[in-house]
């Protein structure tokens, strides 16, 4: 094998070496590149991600430190904040009523002045939406496996499991937002735990955190399954 470029062993001392151990050798220096490239890109997203403020990112001006100058005020207008006179409002738009899910219909009974039955509908009615999120629950389900002896002969028989039972103790969703809470928003395992607990009502020991990525990252490498974050 050829002597790897910017090893400093001499050609000679390179060629007595086993051609086994020089295999070794060269698989060692490249998963070592390829580590440090990982960390090199790291420690290049941290160093970016410390050097964000509120003007270069998202951020609000609360967060810079005492080294990040004030952001420059802009001159006066002399117009008063918030909307314009004449301006059009962009309020949120009503969904229509097959994504409407529960509706609270507000009729008076009775007229107000004199007390009079009131029936009818109003064709002009007010209509106001609000949106919240559904109660997270999660959806245990229990695999039950029997064991039956043969009443002829006296033989046991197990029952199978399911072919898609899952391995583990959490599914493919709980396996996916748990990846997707560590690699798109960077979370600590510690805070995956509290945020599957306290926002999904889902129990997980630390140790299953990074259990649940592995199995995330195997699915996508080996291409085996899609992975879908699905609510609905």
């Amino acid at each position: 094998m050829e002597l790897p470029s910017g090893l400093p062993v001499p050609q000679g001392d390179w060629e007595r070496i086993p051609i086994l151990v020089q295999g070794l050798i060269i698989t060692q220096i490249a998963m070592l590149q390829e580590q440090i490239g990982r960390l090199e890109a790291e420690v290049a997203r941290l160093r970016e991600q410390v050097n964000q403020n509120s003007q270069n990112s998202s951020k609000p001006p609360s967060s810079d430190g005492a080294g990040v100058p004030p952001r420059p005020k802009g001159e006066p207008s002399g117009r008063k904040a918030g909307g314009q006179k004449g301006h059009h409002g962009r309020g949120r738009k009503l969904k229509p009523p097959e994504q409407v899910q529960r509706i609270v219909v507000c009729k008076p009974d009775t007229c107000h002045p004199c007390g009079a039955l009131l029936l009818g509908d109003d064709p002009q009615l007010q209509r106001h939406q609000v949106s919240e999120l559904p109660k997270p629950e999660p959806v245990v389900t229990e695999y039950q496996r029997h064991t039956l002896t043969c009443l002829a002969c006296g033989a046991e028989t197990h029952g199978s499991w399911p072919e898609d039972m899952p391995e583990g103790s959490f599914g493919p969703r709980t396996q996916a937002m748990v990846g997707y809470l560590g690699g798109r928003f960077g979370m600590s395992d510690r805070d995956v735990v509290e945020l599957m607990e306290v926002g999904f009502h889902t129990e997980m020991s630390l140790g299953s955190v990074p259990a649940q990525e592995q199995a995330v990252s195997a699915a996508l490498e080996g291409n085996v399954i899609s992975i879908i974050i699905d609510f609905s």
